[in-house]
């Protein structure tokens, strides 16, 4: 749905999937997607640091990419498909990641590191050889205060080495 498919509206109705969950419902037209999933959904992974985009908590898929919640509205989301740090989760997808994480403390106060997980879910994904230079790069709009992310780097390029093309 565009602006102009919204205008004058106070809700909208969606169809999208959620975690491999089809959902169907109203939505409010002006409710941004990060407090959609955490207020309506009881999805609280998705974090809100900035809300302006530019800290990376907030981060989900959508329709396989990384996405800020916090830039999108809900109603956006109709004919799409959403997943967030609880659904690969629980699927299983992330865990090589959180795995590689976890031994190398990569998530120490844990704010960040649900958008960082995806984030790094997004580049892993792509199955290439990817050096820390790039790793870092792609990892940039994701903002760690606790780590210096040396530690985040280095769990994501084993989950490179040792899973290439394959995260789980």
């Amino acid at each position: 749905m565009t602006d102009a498919d919204l205008e004058g509206l106070e809700y909208a109705e969606i169809e999208t999937v959620i975690n491999g969950k089809p959902y169907k419902g109203r939505v409010k037209v002006r409710q941004h997607l990060a407090d959609f999933l955490r207020q309506e959904l009881e999805l609280t992974g998705t974090h809100l640091g900035c809300e302006h985009g530019a800290c990376g908590a907030c981060t989900v898929l959508i329709d396989g990419h990384t996405t800020r919640g916090c830039l999108i509205l809900a109603a956006q989301v109709h004919g799409k498909s959403v997943d967030t740090i609880e659904g690969l989760s629980a699927s299983g997808a992330l865990a090589a990641l959180q795995q590689e994480f976890l031994s190398r403390n990569a998530a120490q106060c844990g704010f960040c590191t649900s958008g960082m997980l995806l984030t790094a879910y997004e580049l892993v994904s792509q199955g290439r050889p990817t050096s820390r230079d790039e790793i870092r790069e792609y990892i940039s709009g994701n903002i760690c205060r606790c780590t210096g992310y040396h530690a985040i780097v280095d769990a994501v390029a084993a989950a490179v080495s040792s899973h290439p093309g394959k995260v789980a």
